[in-house]
């Protein structure tokens, strides 16, 4: 079976390699495995290595399988299976891969390094600890370096022919790597004439789209802590524009996922932006000419000086953006007056120090200007059941801005509340694009939705 080979460089000039050894696997005095693979998957608090997958010459009978026969080194292997392909989540009674699961609760499950705090420790514009200026070139200090995993299968394997293979103490690396959702983004290159900008950016198209129909684009936007010269950045930070390319989310809603990479700092504390918030729009554009977008239905997030950018385009664009989802952010209130007659979902905890009196002042304007807003404080503790009937309810009354707090003392504040594994955040977006959407007949209480958080969004639904 041929494997693609879309390695992570994941630093300058040539990088370094998230998976790395060599195939070979022998017992019995013969080579009873074709090659071994690092898979990692994309959470709430970024990515992580979580199974390794064994092909083996011949299809494996799942029922012989058991975690005591293999092991990872220095990691916790939680379950084994049988698969008829590489992906964990094809689960099969027998096939020729086995699928090691690896704990996600492992200390050192996460690739991610942090070298330090961005920017300097003198605190940000004014002197109030942002990250730095609009149009700044940070350290960058994420990096995600290589990873490899080391599997032996110690205990008895027996093919779906009753060939037993004896366990052993070879050690093998895995030599080729599958990064869930991740690949199938695309990393592309705009060069903007008008502005002059060069952006980085990843994009998911949706599987075999239908030229002749009409999809939305969701745009997200990465946190300051984020800011890279490396395209895939943003995509292994978090679940901000993952989320919306899962398999499960595109077989009900398929959408156009943007993903830019900023390697400059895009907002400030000061209210400002650099042109790449121009540059962004322009990308826009000439994606929806070039693809079958439907440009009614454009919608924006981000988290942190995401949100900041958001708004920033909300304000300079008032009628490109369908609907937002602003997180953790904030903006001068003086300045939020065209965001009154527009569709937001707002979420912030009150353990932010900024964006928390910051969102209160945004609000507080809005209203003053004859917007409509629907408020709830919500408790991070709660389990998925409790997260639905407090979103029903504040759903239920249709406004056309939500303001979602997290109570305190046990919420991640500021950017990493986009970032978390829950999935209020994205139910929460869902229905406002719901109510968001101009070619929906069909008022957000009258739509159900499968999804365990949302009703279904009308993102989903192309238009001829």
């Amino acid at each position: 079976m041929h494997f693609r080979r879309d390695f992570l460089i994941m630093g300058a000039g040539t990088g370094a390699l998230l998976a790395v050894g060599v195939s070979a696997f022998a017992q019995d005095g013969g080579n009873h495995t074709k090659s071994a693979i690092a898979v990692t998957k994309v959470f709430g608090e970024g990515v992580k290595l979580i199974a390794v997958v064994i092909e083996y010459e011949a299809s494996v009978d799942g029922a012989s399988l058991s975690a005591d026969s293999f092991s990872v080194e220095g990691r916790t292997v939680t379950e084994v299976f049988a698969s008829t392909t590489a992906d964990p989540a094809d689960r099969a009674d027998e096939g020729p891969f086995v699928i090691v699961v690896l704990s996600a609760e492992d200390a050192n499950a996460a690739l991610v390094q942090k070298s330090g705090e961005q920017g300097s420790s003198g605190g940000g514009p004014g002197g109030r600890g942002g990250p730095g200026h609009a149009g700044d070139v940070p350290v960058y200090d994420t990096t995600y370096p290589p990873a490899s995993a080391t599997v032996v299968q110690s205990g008895l394997v027996t093919l779906a022919d009753g060939q037993v293979i004896d366990g052993g103490d070879r050690a093998v690396e895995t030599a080729n790597v599958e990064n869930l959702v991740v690949d199938n983004f695309q990393q592309l290159e705009f060069n903007d004439t008008k502005t002059g900008k060069h952006l980085r950016y990843n994009l998911f198209v949706p599987k075999d789209h239908d030229p002749a129909q009409r999809y939305p684009l969701v745009l997200f936007m990465h946190d300051a802590g984020a800011t890279s010269d490396v395209t895939r950045t943003t995509l292994f930070q978090g679940l901000g524009a993952i989320s919306w390319a899962s398999p499960e989310d595109q077989a009900e809603r398929p959408a156009f996922v943007l993903a830019p990479q900023f390697a400059e700092i895009i907002a400030d504390d000061d209210s400002r932006t650099c042109e790449a918030l121009d540059a962004t729009i322009n990308l826009i554009n000439r994606l929806a000419g070039e693809y079958s977008i439907d440009t009614n239905r454009l919608y924006s997030t981000g988290q942190s000086g995401g949100c900041m950018m958001s708004i920033a385009m909300d304000i300079k664009y008032p009628d490109f953006f369908a609907a937002s989802f602003l997180v953790a952010g904030q903006w001068d209130p003086t300045l939020v007056k065209p965001l009154a007659k527009q569709r937001l979902w707002i979420l912030v905890s009150q353990d932010d120090a900024k964006a928390f009196p910051g969102q209160n002042a945004i609000t507080g304007v809005l209203e003053a200007e004859g917007a409509k807003i629907s408020r709830a404080t919500w408790d991070a503790r709660w389990s998925a059941e409790e997260f639905r009937a407090a979103f029903d309810e504040i759903d239920a009354e249709a406004s056309p801005i939500n303001y979602v707090t997290f109570a305190p003392g046990h919420s991640h504040s500021r950017r990493r509340i986009h970032r978390r594994g829950q999935r209020p955040p994205q139910h929460m977006a869902r229905s406002l694009y719901d109510r968001a959407d101009p070619c929906m007949d069909l008022p957000a209480t009258e739509v159900s939705f499968p999804c365990p958080f949302a009703r279904r969004a009308a993102i989903a639904t192309p238009t001829a």
